[in-house]
């Protein structure tokens, strides 16, 4: 029975996708309607290797689990399809209504589980298909960073990296409060610089499930799309330092600016060449002693501005930073909304992401929020978080650095000549 499927259609006729709408439903109902015995085909060698009674059992979970996976995409198809209507909308500056979102949460499989002797020669039964290609990782971020553009991350101290962090944070605007908030929940509160999605960063035991890094958790993509927006800025900043090292940072980040610039400037694009060798040499910036720094403080920043010029919001709390960092900027925006805040997340995300997310899932836009300020109001008794917290309050009240600073100069905070408000 697709009884989710059946109120979703109800409220979806008559808006102004309707047509889209049915077809959608005239084509899952059509293949819903197909005899469910008909429909299961089990593997001769599965089917060889099972009783009667196991053959029936797991006859009967197929068909269960069919109608299930046709439930899920009769919703799926209707969150997209309201997605883009709202595009649409906000192109002509229009406001949402509830009428834009689908109001239930995701179907939920409620049917029989396979019992786990029938599930053990189902695995055992199936060909060994090529292993998945790994996960870039932060070794390869730094040899493509080497092989590419002759460049190694300058590393320093943890403290140290938190130092140069806060000063350009505070340059920038963002408050301590903002950036430790989103360095809790993006690192469980104790993330190193160099920690990667995946990895823990205690034990270093783990393997990458993104290609996220940095106490922001910035992707790939992020990192490409920060530096064609930035880069020229930033460059001048090292060349103005004047510095043997700096002078050759900046040489390098020229010519990663012209490789990044290569490939149109949209995000489906960056994404792609992420992937390529130079796209992950230019992500191992974000262990750079001078570049990590300032390039995730961009990317908070850039989520202030764009706060202030879409919603007129002058100002964020931290797990409103948060929500526009971990879902995209407009669309944390949206679920910020009155209405937003009010219908299910999984209006927000594509499926794949929302099922990746635990935090995200089974909620509304406020309870969300909600959840993200109890996960950071957690990490920050961290040891991460509480060491993060030190560094704005040593580098606010001037006092000195315990590390060497490199070539950098002593007395100026390096993130005050990118975001001086007179340039």
């Amino acid at each position: 029975m697709i009884v989710a499927s059946n109120r979703h259609f109800k409220r979806a006729f008559g808006r102004p996708d309707a047509r889209l709408t049915i077809a959608v439903f005239a084509m899952v109902f059509g293949a819903a309607s197909m005899s469910p015995v008909r429909a299961v085909t089990i593997a001769p060698e599965i089917a060889a290797r099972l009783s009667e009674p196991q053959l029936l059992a797991y006859r009967t979970y197929l068909v269960s689990r069919a109608d299930f996976e046709r439930q899920q995409q009769v919703y799926w198809t209707l969150v997209d399809e309201r997605r883009d209507h709202r595009r649409r909308k906000f192109s002509s500056r229009l406001p949402y209504t509830l009428d834009d979102y689908v109001l239930e949460q995701p179907p939920k499989y409620t049917g029989p589980q396979l019992p786990s002797e029938i599930a053990t020669i189902v695995a055992q039964s199936k060909p060994i298909g090529e292993p998945d290609k790994p996960m870039p990782a932060l070794t390869d971020f730094v040899e493509n960073a080497r092989a590419t553009f002759n460049f190694a991350p300058e590393r320093t101290t943890e403290h140290e990296f938190k130092r140069r962090y806060a000063a350009d944070a505070l340059a920038a605007g963002l408050s301590k409060d903002q950036v430790v908030r989103v360095y809790a929940l993006e690192t469980g509160g104790r993330g190193t610089y160099d920690m990667q999605a995946g990895i823990d960063p205690d034990s270093r035991q783990g393997r990458p499930i993104s290609s996220a890094i940095g106490y922001a958790q910035l992707l790939g993509a992020n990192s490409i799309n920060e530096l064609v927006k930035h880069g020229d800025r930033f460059v001048a900043r090292l060349e103005a330092v004047g510095s043997p090292a700096q002078l050759n940072k900046a040489t390098v980040l020229r010519a990663m600016l012209r490789e990044a610039r290569s490939v149109p400037n949209e995000w489906k694009d960056q994404v792609k060449f992420a992937q390529t060798p130079a796209g992950q040499g230019i992500h191992a910036i974000n262990l750079d002693a001078d570049i990590g720094p300032w390039l995730q403080v961009l990317k908070l920043k850039g989520l202030l501005e764009t706060a202030a010029k879409e919603a007129g919001r002058s100002s964020l709390t931290g797990a409103e930073l948060e929500l526009m960092n971990l879902a995209g900027p407009r669309t944390g925006l949206e679920m910020m909304q009155p209405v937003g805040r009010t219908v299910p997340t999984a209006n927000f995300f594509a499926e794949a992401a929302y099922y990746r997310n635990s935090v995200v899932r089974e909620k509304v836009g406020a309870q969300l929020l909600a959840a993200l300020d109890e996960r950071m109001q957690s990490a920050l008794q961290k040891a991460g978080s509480i060491d993060f917290a030190l560094a704005f309050d040593e580098v606010a009240a001037g006092l000195p650095s315990r590390h060497a600073r490199s070539s950098r100069e002593p007395e100026r905070p390096f993130g005050a000549a990118l975001f001086d408000p007179n340039r």
